[in-house]
């Protein structure tokens, strides 16, 4: 895209992959600035707001909150991180929330994979002894299956056998 080059609502929505519904949502919360208009009213979006509204993007798929963000929209793309230490630490703590929720996440994977691993649908001919019987691969534990699943769970049982 070019420096002094604008865009329709629709371009920018296309480019940004961004409803247009959205956009103009962003500018009604002025987390965007309120677009230039045309002599016919049609908004007007520059390279900038492009930027901003996939920074936006990239901030909720972490899960922040749109207000949470207005305090990184108001810093400059090129500006030095250490004169904003405050911002250096909501990041660091947003950093955190998100490690927590892939750990978390990473268990219900963990678990889904044991359960997958125990039913039938799963088994290959290796996994039948000689008078055809199914015998269960024993499954390497993962240490967040250590911490998450009971002892019988990780023992490969059931605990109502």
């Amino acid at each position: 895209m070019e420096a002094g080059r604008t865009y329709t609502i629709k371009q920018t929505a296309e480019q940004t992959e961004v409803s247009e519904d959205a956009i103009r949502y962003y500018e009604k919360i002025a987390l965007l600035p309120r677009a230039d208009r045309k002599d016919n009213g049609h908004r007007i979006y520059r390279q900038e707001d492009v930027e901003r509204i996939q920074l936006i993007t990239c901030l909720k798929k972490t899960g922040m909150a749109l207000e949470e963000m207005r305090p990184f929209l108001m810093v400059s793309a090129d500006s030095d991180p250490a004169e904003y230490p405050e911002l250096v630490e909501l990041l660091r703590s947003h950093r955190g929330h998100i490690v927590s929720q892939i750990a978390s996440l990473q268990q219900v994977v963990d678990f889904i994979d044991m359960k997958l691993e125990e039913g039938r649908y799963r088994r290959s001919c290796s996994d039948e002894s000689e008078d055809g019987a199914y015998e269960p691969k024993p499954k390497s534990v993962s240490p967040v299956e250590m911490s998450y699943f009971p002892v019988s769970a990780r023992a490969g049982k059931s605990s109502d056998s």
